[in-house]
């Protein structure tokens, strides 16, 4: 089957890599235009575009899809239907008409729950107990379209959003060869999405990922784990902003918010609204990751001070 890809990050990259692996003809890959990266601001190509040239396809960065150079690039690459995985542009209408098969997406949460730019972050943060992926027909609106495949996952109780992204990348990648093929053959029927429990997944911004150690212990945990590895979940302390990257709820012990109610090598356990959250890995501005040992090496605390949203 003759397709063409559009995606940019490592979760669209094991899709990619999947689908050369099971000989499928990519006959054009989209990615977004390399960006600055990093502390020297270096232009890096995407994870997609690395792999693509790995393999000797061929590679295209429009900014934007609506101009008629990329539309002609698309209709000369003959593809039956485009794979979109993590591509971070619209499709306007003119590039979904393209396609005999459509534009088919592989969407990291269970339709029409998490619909937008930020599932796995929000399935976390809402503390759903599972979450998975959906191999869906695009259309105009928002994830809206129907979906052909969907297969569940459970949300581990110390699943990260990195951990998580590795693993629904990994089904993404199963899921999209399992589909396709019967896509193109026209065996496999889309089901549209049901009415009820549509929620929407929202862009990430900075400001949620500051700790409200008012709220409950499990919510903390919930922050922490969404938020890492990006933007990393953080606070004040000593008037030094902290990353906190890794850590758990519990009780038995309480104190004012963010009032430090115990300093030992294998955590510092912090108030909460309710219960306490104990940090284990943490981390200082421009410094590296560090066990809670080795941070209160370099930045001593005691008993009684506490963490505060950053001023």
């Amino acid at each position: 089957m003759r397709i063409a890809f559009a995606g940019t990050p490592a979760f669209a990259a094991a899709a990619l890599q999947a689908l050369v692996e099971s000989h499928f003809e990519v006959a054009l890959v989209l990615t977004q235009p390399d960006r600055p990266t990093g502390r020297g601001l270096r232009e890096l190509p995407s994870a997609v575009k690395q792999l693509a040239l790995r393999h000797g396809l061929a590679v295209a960065q429009p900014a934007i899809l609506r101009n008629e150079e990329i539309l002609e690039q698309l209709r000369l690459a003959a593809a039956q239907a485009l794979v979109v995985a993590a591509y971070g542009l619209i499709l306007p209408q003119a590039v979904l008409d393209i396609f005999p098969a459509g534009c088919i997406n592989i969407h990291a949460s269970l339709l029409p729950r998490w619909r937008g730019a930020a599932p796995i972050q929000r399935a976390i943060l809402a503390g759903d107990r599972e979450t998975g992926i959906c191999i869906m027909r695009m259309e105009q609106g928002l994830d809206t379209g129907p979906v052909y495949l969907a297969r569940k996952i459970p949300i581990l109780p110390d699943d990260s959003a990195g951990s998580l992204y590795d693993r629904l990348a990994a089904l993404g990648a199963q899921c999209i060869v399992e589909a396709l093929p019967q896509i193109g053959q026209r065996t496999l029927a889309p089901s549209p999405q049901p009415a009820d429990g549509i929620t929407y997944a929202h862009k990430i911004l900075k400001a949620e990922a500051a700790i409200d150690w008012q709220r409950d212990a499990l919510d903390v945990d919930r922050q922490v784990r969404a938020f890492n590895p990006f933007p990393g979940a953080f606070s004040s302390l000593k008037k030094e902003t902290v990353k906190i990257w890794r850590g758990f709820a519990g009780t038995g012990l309480s104190g004012r918010p963010g009032e430090i109610l115990a300093c030992a090598a294998d955590g510092i356990s912090v108030a909460c609204g309710t219960g306490i959250f104990k940090i284990t890995e943490l981390q200082r501005a421009g410094g590296r990751r560090l066990s809670a040992a080795e941070f209160l090496r370099g930045l001593p605390a005691a008993k009684g001070e506490r963490f505060v949203a950053p001023g």
